[in-house]
């Protein structure tokens, strides 16, 4: 029962709707109690002859009016309990999904996204059915046992009702110990789902990859064996969940057994009227459903238990970035690093003496090879990641005492990986500014050279990427994405690699689109190719998370290294597929 003190903030919450409920249970649980005595009262007036037609009507109608009651009683606390439930489990799934959207990379890096998923609905589904069914069974089998209980010893035979009861002893013991069972089991099975639908999640989404290679067959067979296991768990629970219901029928049955025989020996020896072991066996009857409720109880507890343990442990994992910045002025542009190290989880540093200033209206270049630390370096002004104070500056002001919203409303960021919406193409350009006019996204498109693409669609603006972008090119995602951030006129603008699916003549029209609008902001290009940052005020070559060289183009042209050597192999790479083009 300890998942109902670890909802008991909620049941607080909701005390009015609770109490109403329970208040309705109750006087449903006593006027149950009324039609046993009326049928046994019945049979005692039939065997003393004494039973009139009008004293039939009086029954009669007290039964119906007793019937309509609990009809109307039954409609109002199922509203009341189960809408409680039904609130509850929205109040969590709001709580999850807040919880997400403010982790950081971190979080995510050491979590599937199946196993959330699961955790946003197989789990949910569970703590619902426990503030929902769990306290009925439990208020309904206390109350309906209780009352039942107390007219059986006061209104017929105490007697009668210790003898009949001789077996809830085991009843209590075998559902403790199943109880105890199923929560491993079913916390076990939870698990089991959450890695099926995790490779699910992940299979739909790689589908283009699982087939251009061929690996449907492997794939499917991986899919089977998570099935398989997730098969077994639930089988496991399913087991002791069987035994629930057998247990308690077999212990009815012997109570059943001992208040007929030991009830006969009674009426024998006068102590009893058929009409009262009439209405004993009655009320008996009437305990099957606490019994039975207490026993599915257990199973709804436990299961309710192992996935609300699951939920606070998601929900206590603790902030990765604190927003504790006080600062909600938006910066200009101004920026400072001065980064002695930075690591990801595996705690080998990935940017080592990182120092340059880059001034507001300036544009900066970032190159060097795959893996040299250029995108953790735009990450980190995102604060995506947790960085030491007086590592970055924004205006001459630490970015931690940026509030975080203020920090990302004034950078447009175009990552490598371009997520597009299952929206339209205006829907996409304008997430960042949903109030954005139509004038100000068609002009964010002609900036990144994508406006005449979308012109040749039939549906223009309107027209419906799908999920992810699918049924768009690289490189028209790439410039939707670029459209999306220039949108919101940033201060600072980081194209992360965000021009590598396009050609060389549109990246020229691009970047001189954006050298045109961007006059006086901030502008972070990494690249590959280095004809994407030869324009720049400032570019800075890396590796091994660390700068080399820094300087202008012509600069960097003049001094021999990495960057010089780059760009002579890239040049002459272009001269040959030129000279093979024109062949």
């Amino acid at each position: 029962m300890k998942v109902f003190m670890q909802l008991m903030w909620y049941f607080k919450q909701e005390k009015l709707r609770y109490l109403g409920g329970i208040i309705m249970l109750a006087f449903v649980s006593l006027g149950l109690l009324v039609p046993p005595k009326i049928v046994g009262l019945t049979v005692d007036h039939i065997k003393e002859g004494t039973l009139t037609d009008v004293l039939l009507w009086q029954y009669g109608g007290l039964l119906i009016a007793i019937a309509v009651g609990i009809y109307v009683l039954r409609y109002i606390w199922r509203i009341l309990i189960f809408g409680a439930a039904v609130k509850l489990a929205m109040l969590l799934r709001n709580r999850l999904y807040e919880h997400f959207t403010k982790k950081s990379q971190e979080f995510y890096q050491k979590r599937r996204v199946g196993d959330l998923m699961a955790h946003s609905t197989n789990d949910l589904q569970a703590i619902q059915q426990t503030a929902g069914d769990g306290v009925l069974t439990l208020v309904d089998s206390l109350m309906m046992g209780g009352f039942t209980l107390i007219a059986m010893a006061s209104t017929i035979s105490w007697k009668l009702t210790l003898v009949s009861l001789l077996p809830l002893p085991v009843m209590a013991w075998a559902t403790n110990k199943y109880g105890t069972m199923l929560h491993k089991r079913f916390h076990s099975a939870q698990e089991a789902f959450s890695s099926l639908n995790d490779k699910v999640q992940e299979s739909i989404s790689g589908t283009r990859v699982i087939k251009a290679f061929g690996q449907e067959k492997d794939d499917i067979n991986s899919f089977t064996e998570l099935s398989k296991d997730a098969v077994r768990k639930n089988m496991a629970v399913a087991r002791i969940d069987s035994l629930f219901d057998p247990t308690i029928s077999l212990i009815i049955g012997f109570s059943f057994f001992l208040a007929v025989s030991y009830g006969s020996s009674l009426v024998i020896q006068g102590e009893l009227s058929i009409g009262e072991l009439v209405s004993f066996t009655s009320y008996l009857g009437l305990l099957i459903w606490p019994m039975l409720a207490f026993g599915w109880l257990f199973n709804i507890v436990e299961r309710g238990r192992a996935s609300y343990d699951r939920i606070e442990t998601l929900l206590a994992v603790n902030e990765e970035i604190n927003d504790e910045g006080t600062i909600s002025i938006l910066p200009k542009g101004n920026i400072e690093y001065h980064l002695k190290e930075f690591s990801y989880l595996n705690k080998t540093p990935v940017l080592k003496d990182v120092s340059f200033t880059l001034e507001s209206g300036q544009s900066m270049g970032i190159v060097g090879k795959t893996g040299s630390g250029k995108t953790t370096l735009c990450r980190l002004l995102l604060r995506e990641y947790h960085i030491m104070r007086g590592d970055i500056s924004l205006d001459g002001e630490d970015i931690c005492d940026y509030r975080l919203h203020t920090l990302r409303s004034a950078i447009g960021y175009v990552p490598q990986d371009h997520f597009l919406f299952s929206a339209t193409i205006a829907e996409n350009i304008a997430f960042g500014n949903i109030d954005a006019p139509f004038a100000d996204i068609k002009d964010a498109a002609n900036t990144s050279s994508i406006h005449k693409d979308i012109a040749q669609f039939t549906y223009g603006y309107e027209t419906v990427v799908g999920e992810r972008g699918v049924t768009l090119s690289g490189g028209q995602k790439q410039r939707i994405s670029i459209a999306r951030s220039l949108v919101t006129d940033p201060e600072i603008l980081i194209l992360d690699d965000s021009l590598s699916a396009v050609d060389a003549k549109t990246e020229e029209e691009i970047l001189q689109n954006l050298k045109g609008k961007r006059k006086n902001k901030t502008t972070i290009i990494t690249a590959h190719r280095l004809s994407s940052i030869a324009h720049c005020d400032l570019i800075i070559v890396m590796d091994n998370g660390t700068i080399i060289q820094r300087g202008t183009h012509q600069y960097l042209l003049c001094e021999e290294g990495w960057y010089k050597e780059t760009y002579e192999r890239q040049a002459l790479e272009t001269l040959i597929a030129q000279g093979g083009g024109n062949r």
